[in-house]
């Protein structure tokens, strides 16, 4: 008797030759071929699992088309999702580790990357915008392991992030003013802690008679904007050649008639280069930035900058001069929150401070005057959250 993994192989086999795609239809076909003493009921059902494996995400498809999910992780067989609230398990698991690898392997292959023995890991993007990484044993200890961010194609209006809860209507005025006043800002966080739906969601706010170029290790910003281009960087073949990094795209970027030019994901030496245009002329820039708290920032900066070996003095002078604001995020019980707005100001000696202006739980900070000021020379209105603590600023 045929076991179902002799069958899917056989079937797998079949459409591989054939160069035939492989359809509800066509599978179905295959399947009663090789399973002609099954029963119709039977024979459907065997070949909605089998189209499973041979097209798509497979079992987890359902699962990263959820419009509440954002990460499906899978562990050896289990496979774990993230809603939104923390991660909680899924109702079904993966046969074998054997069915897991094949639904690895195909992905990877489905954009371009090799996966297999000889190179057990591979990170890449599904055509839909999913991010895929995988991992095989050896390195995975209990694997193989999958880890599958979705990309929603529904952009949101800063309207709906206040509807939602990540932004308080009281500091709302404040992210629109500093877009319109052009300050270059960071958005700061965690991972998963919604730093590009903030920053892709301000990016609509950009008026638009200007152009934003986006530079961006993988393509997930996706702003409501009419003027927007996207260079994204590219790894290496399975020949070890024909990288492009963030640095040169950045230069690339310079090139292109910015008004706004814009990093995803600050991650190495290139965020010199981005300092260095953000000091030539390029206002209202931004980026995103891994960070515990808006406090690490000057501490990460300066991590990223020497790797582009920029001094730590000039790095200092060269930060303080191209941005002015840190947006920092984080998750909460609840969801994904805007916690903290501040101002990065320098300091006598060191790296500069990063200086509260508007916390969450707090409202305005001392930093609100120094904000109030930047905005102000600007010409633009300071929002009324601003309003200093009573003896600040005087």
């Amino acid at each position: 008797m045929t076991t179902y993994g002799q069958l899917t192989s056989s079937v797998r086999h079949q459409f591989a030759l054939g160069g035939v795609e492989a359809t509800p239809a066509a599978v179905r076909h295959a399947v009663r071929r090789e399973a002609a003493s099954l029963g119709d009921t039977a024979v459907l059902r065997l070949a909605d699992r089998v189209h499973d494996e041979l097209v798509g995400a497979g079992p987890l498809a359902p699962l990263l088309a959820a419009p509440d999910v954002t990460d499906v992780l899978v562990n050896g067989r289990h496979v774990w999702v993230d809603r939104g609230h923390g991660l909680e398990r899924a109702a079904f698991a993966f046969r074998d580790h054997d069915e897991v690898r094949r639904l690895a392997q195909r992905l990877a292959a489905a954009c371009g990357r090799r996966l297999d023995d000889g190179q057990p890991y591979a990170d890449a993007r599904l055509p839909d915008g999913t991010r895929l990484h995988a991992v095989l044993p050896p390195v995975a200890t209990d694997g193989p392991y999958l880890s599958l961010r979705t990309f929603r194609q529904r952009p949101f209006t800063l309207g709906d992030l206040v509807e939602h809860g990540t932004v308080t209507s009281t500091v709302a005025p404040v992210l629109e003013a500093i877009v319109r006043a052009r300050l270059a800002y960071l958005v700061t966080g965690g991972t998963g802690s919604g730093k590009t739906t903030l920053l892709s969601t301000l990016l609509g706010l950009v008026p638009p008679t200007e152009r934003i170029v986006l530079v961006e290790d993988a393509a997930e910003l996706r702003p409501v904007h009419p003027h927007v281009v996207t260079l994204q960087a590219r790894t290496a073949n399975v020949e070890g050649a024909g990288a492009i990094g963030l640095t040169d795209l950045v230069r690339q970027a310079l090139r292109m008639r910015p008004d706004r030019l814009v990093l995803g994901e600050c991650r190495g030496a290139e965020i010199v280069d981005l300092l260095g245009a953000l000091n030539t002329g390029h206002d209202g820039g931004a980026g995103t930035l891994h960070a515990n708290t808006a406090a690490d920032v000057p501490a990460r900066l300066e991590a990223l900058g020497l790797l582009g070996g920029l001094p730590r003095d000039a790095l200092h002078a060269q930060v303080v001069a191209a941005l002015q604001v840190v947006l920092h995020v984080r998750r909460a019980v609840r969801g994904r929150v805007l916690e903290s707005v501040s101002v990065l100001k320098p300091a006598e000696q060191g790296p500069p401070t990063v200086v509260p202006a508007w916390l969450r739980t707090r409202g305005a900070q001392p930093g609100a005057w120094a904000l109030s000021q930047l905005l102000a020379a600007r010409g633009v209105t300071v929002p009324a959250v601003l309003d200093p603590p009573v003896g600040v600023g005087a």
